[in-house]
């Protein structure tokens, strides 16, 4: 592809479904049910499915019966003129490095755990840059809550990095959407020893908290779309009632 003048790369619309993942939002919404794969990066991950790396794994429905769909990937906040994911998810968690650290994180993965070599990393990262400013960066300006991580150590050169920076060694920034009003921010500086707000909206925890962090601040507005849904369910049954 590259020799052809095409810059394909895993964060943009050549190498994702944009339109097969709003759909499947949509469907869960309206009753529950849809279809998922995996891709498989490695051997060991592929091994159990008797296939090779680079693959994807066979279609299988979503179990049946189930509160919440939680969706770990890229492309969760995408928006587009052609397809708004953005729009059907409740609770939008941005995780996401400084991009320095990001870098060093891709780098250190592929070359430890992929195989891949220092050069051919390098070469994806900047072959990647414009789909990424594009389709990636965008989405943290969607979400409800980002975790941002900061290393404290000096990460001025990530392609001569050769190990990750360590939660210790960090903080994590966590920004929270202007109109979300259900925060408790001097409980969560009570109960996360070390923090502190830099603005309004937004707290800074040690990076080695982050855990604990995400637990305080999660579970409150998990439950929260659980008791709205809760409520819509007896709602609905009162009106099919009468």
């Amino acid at each position: 592809a590259q020799d052809q003048g095409k810059h394909i790369s895993y964060f943009g619309p050549i190498a994702n479904d944009f339109e097969l993942l709003e759909n499947l939002f949509t469907q869960y919404a309206n009753d529950g049910s849809g279809q998922y794969r995996q891709y498989l990066h490695t051997f060991d991950e592929a091994v159990p499915f008797n296939q090779m790396p680079g693959t994807f794994t066979p279609w299988q429905d979503l179990p049946t019966n189930t509160d919440l769909l939680f969706y770990e990937g890229l492309h969760g906040g995408i928006a587009t003129e052609d397809h708004n994911v953005a729009k059907h998810v409740d609770l939008l968690v941005g995780m996401v490095p400084i991009v320095n650290l990001e870098w060093i994180q891709k780098i250190v993965r592929d070359t430890t755990d992929r195989g891949h070599s220092r050069e051919a990393v390098m070469s994806s990262i900047v072959r990647s840059l414009d789909d990424y400013f594009q389709y990636i960066t965008p989405q943290f300006s969607q979400t409800h809550v980002n975790f941002q991580r900061v290393p404290t150590v000096d990460t001025s050169n990530p392609f001569s990095a050769r190990e990750i920076p360590s939660q210790d060694e960090s903080f994590v920034v966590v920004r929270f959407r202007q109109e979300m009003t259900n925060v408790d921010y001097p409980y969560l500086l009570k109960m996360i020893d070390g923090s502190f707000m830099s603005r309004m909206n937004t707290i800074v925890v040690p990076g080695g908290k982050m855990g604990l962090a995400m637990e305080l601040i999660l579970t409150p507005l998990i439950e929260d779309i659980l008791e709205a849904k809760r409520r819509s369910r007896i709602q609905m049954d009162w009106v099919q009632d009468q």
